[in-house]
């Protein structure tokens, strides 16, 4: 049997940033601990914005044909997940805001059937952030945590690095990068626990 599946959520619309090095941290964590950590780069999904049609709301899916629809696929079969983002103005980038929209198809379905909640599995959120916004980053945990819900994951660490506004910032802090390794080897365990 193969290890867990830890979708790894790459929330940067730029590679190789900082919240990258954090998620490559976090996924050799799970590696090292036997998982099989899964990237996904949501800049390169082709998820497109939720068009506010409602129609998931009653049937439970969504009838925009995009790469979201993939994206349902890898958060479906994951066993756990880590989400790596920079914070912009106190919240998430565009490009994952619109995939966390995206999952009211969730939401739809366990309105009309009970059955269709699942215990949560274990999840992580990694965000870099400048500092000076003086409104913080508890809206891109919140955000976060309330969508990654609905999809049956619960976001219980979250590794916050502040001060990190260039690129290549991120490696004045060491402790972060270990702390990121640390939870991707955190969540094979609790998703092992939980099979």
């Amino acid at each position: 049997m193969s290890g867990p599946r830890v979708l790894c959520i790459a929330g940067s619309p730029r590679r190789g940033c900082n919240s990258d090095r954090m998620l490559a941290a976090l996924v050799e964590g799970v590696a090292g601990a036997g998982g099989e950590p899964v990237r996904l780069v949501v800049s390169q999904s082709g998820v497109q914005p939720c068009n506010g049609c409602n129609s998931c709301v009653r049937t439970g899916v969504c009838i925009v044909n995009d790469g979201m629809h993939a994206v349902y696929d890898a958060l479906d079969s994951a066993d756990a997940i880590a989400v790596a983002t920079p914070v912009y103005f106190a919240s998430v980038p565009a490009s994952l805001k619109a995939l966390y929209d995206r999952c009211q198809p969730y939401w739809g379905r366990r309105r009309h059937d009970a059955a269709a909640v699942a215990p949560k599995r274990p999840g992580c959120l990694l965000l870099t952030a400048g500092g000076g916004d003086p409104f913080g980053t508890q809206c891109a945990v919140t955000s976060t945590r309330s969508a990654l819900a609905v999809a049956g994951f619960s976001i219980d660490e979250v590794i916050e690095a502040v001060g990190v506004d260039e690129p290549g910032d991120i490696e004045r802090f060491p402790n972060h990068l270990e702390q990121a390794g640390q939870a991707g080897e955190g969540l094979v365990a609790r998703a092992s626990a939980g099979r």
